[in-house]
């Protein structure tokens, strides 16, 4: 289905390409806003179904356009948003990630994503109401508390990760190049070794993670 889409970038190239691309896929952009103020109340006036922004922007070319997201999911919390950063900006990624228990949010790294069909998958993902995050953004995030995670194996990291960003267990052994029995060994142990609760809903699994993350 078609979605309505905020995209919020100061960069003008960067931004107009982005348009270019969700127009391609055929959703249509309601605002291309280059600030957060205007972020904001472009998303109040439009209502839209999707916002796509960049951490960076003015008018302090600091953290506003992540700042504008987390006030715009307290006001809406079920409004989709993605987050589109060259870093990670700790002392708000959790607020965003936390907001509605993580339901209908994304973090992604500008230099990671590899592949436009991925790009577009996540963002239609989080639009459905799941959640996507990068593997870095987890580990990073991991580093504030004191590495809880220090009990996983190197694997076993790995498909962390690879959970973060809402991946099946089909798509996990695919990614790995191991069998079914063996993801499923892996997220047992993962959810064993950080005491969260096991269940087989993609989407609650990251929620977990997050939850944990974030406690």
């Amino acid at each position: 289905m078609p979605l309505r889409v905020i995209v919020a970038e100061d960069a003008v190239l960067l931004r107009e390409g982005l348009v270019g691309l969700l127009e391609r896929f055929g959703h249509r952009v309601v605002a291309a806003v280059g600030d957060a103020p205007a972020l904001v109340a472009a998303a109040r006036a439009e209502l839209p179904e999707l916002v796509v922004t960049d951490v960076r922007m003015p008018p302090s070319n600091g953290d506003d356009g992540l700042r504008a997201a987390v006030e715009l999911r307290r006001a809406h919390p079920r409004l989709p948003v993605v987050v589109l950063s060259q870093y990670v900006d700790q002392s708000y990624a959790m607020r965003l990630l936390d907001s509605d228990r993580g339901r209908a949010v994304g973090y992604l790294l500008k230099e990671r994503v590899g592949a436009v069909a991925d790009f577009m998958a996540a963002l239609e993902r989080v639009a459905a109401g799941g959640t996507v995050v990068d593997p870095e953004v987890v580990q990073q995030l991991v580093r504030l508390r004191h590495d809880p995670l220090e009990r996983l194996s190197a694997r076993e990291r790995e498909v962390l990760g690879l959970m973060a960003q809402g991946r099946s267990n089909a798509n996990l052994a695919a990614e790995l190049f191991i069998s079914d029995a063996a993801v499923n060994k892996h997220i047992g142990n993962i959810f064993a070794k950080l005491d969260l609760p096991a269940d087989t809903d993609g989407h609650r699994r990251v929620l977990a993670v997050l939850r944990h993350l974030g406690a």
